[in-house]
């Protein structure tokens, strides 16, 4: 199955197939029936375009072999949504194709000329959307539309498809914990803990200096959180360190533990196919998600098992 990474590398060199010189067009051939997936025909024609893809997107190994094996599963596919009478329009799909085009700057026809220039063709790349939006409905009908775990690649690269290939932004975050100890059987002590947690607060200026700050203070632990995206962040934690500026603190809070901070070592923009699935698991963190990647793959493997699959 193809990994959501390589599919998203696709956005990547989308332009770099646009400045390439056109070559010439290779000639046509006759297709030929290679496999039989249930009745269904799997053509050469169809796997040359599926490797097509492939290369578009700098897929590395046995192109051919791997072609052959998505446009088995993509029968399988179709197959399913044909059972569960889920139905992605003709609309859906042109819809999907031209954000795609739209988000990544190019016009209609731009995108057409380089879909056709790569030897994909419009025509596969529609019904690879068309089967990515239908089997991520499948999968969900499945999981019985509650998250059984993080959002499945499937279900990433459906939505982005139909955001016309555009991935979800996010602020990483590099972190500080500070921790003013109070035992649970000294809890008495906690204002007299958070006026030094203040104090060491106000003169807080940047993670690089919090140690000197607190050396010579009892009972007080320096943590490195490390890198937390935004999705990440503890629901308790979460407003008050998006509304700190990078260098800062947030305010002052009790805790189990005694009386903390978070300090914002830094900050900035990420996009990539981590954030995708995670912010889409944090849609649908209050119901409705596909369920995890184990669902999906075992879900295509049961598929696979009981289909007919001759090869000719």
């Amino acid at each position: 199955m193809l990994g959501i990474r390589k599919r998203i590398v696709l956005l990547s060199v989308l332009a770099a197939v646009a400045a390439a010189p056109m070559g010439p067009i290779a000639p046509a051939v006759a297709s030929e029936i290679k496999y039989v997936v249930n009745g269904d025909p799997v053509t050469s024609y169809d796997i040359d375009r599926r490797a097509a893809f492939l290369r578009l997107q700098r897929a590395k190994g046995n192109l051919k072999q791997q072609a052959s094996d998505q446009m088995i599963e993509q029968a399988l596919k179709r197959a399913e949504m044909k059972r569960m009478k889920i139905n992605i329009t003709d609309k859906a799909v042109d819809d999907a194709y031209e954000r795609f085009a739209t988000n990544n700057k190019m016009t209609l026809q731009q995108l057409d000329t380089i879909m056709n220039k790569s030897g994909v063709t419009k025509a596969h790349f529609k019904e690879f959307i068309r089967a990515q939006m239908g089997w991520g409905q499948v999968v969900s009908a499945r999981a019985g539309g509650k998250s059984g775990g993080r959002v499945t690649e499937q279900e990433a690269v459906r939505r982005m498809l139909q955001q016309g290939g555009a991935k979800p932004r996010a602020t990483e975050y590099m972190l500080q914990q500070v921790i003013f100890v109070v035992p649970a059987k000294e809890r008495g002590k906690l204002a007299a803990r958070r006026r030094e947690a203040e104090a060491m607060r106000a003169r807080f200026s940047g993670c690089n200096a919090s140690r000197a700050l607190a050396k010579g203070l009892i009972d007080v632990t320096v943590r490195d959180l490390g890198r937390v995206l935004e999705p990440q962040l503890p629901n308790e934690w979460a407003e008050s360190i998006k509304a700190t500026s990078a260098g800062g603190a947030t305010q002052v809070r009790e805790t189990e533990r005694g009386v903390e901070f978070i300090g914002i070592c830094s900050a900035r923009e990420v996009s990539d196919d981590r954030v995708a699935q995670m912010i889409f698991q944090k849609e649908d963190s209050a119901g409705g998600g596909a369920g995890g990647d184990e669902l999906a793959n075992k879900y295509l493997k049961e598929l696979r098992d009981k289909a007919k699959i001759v090869q000719r």
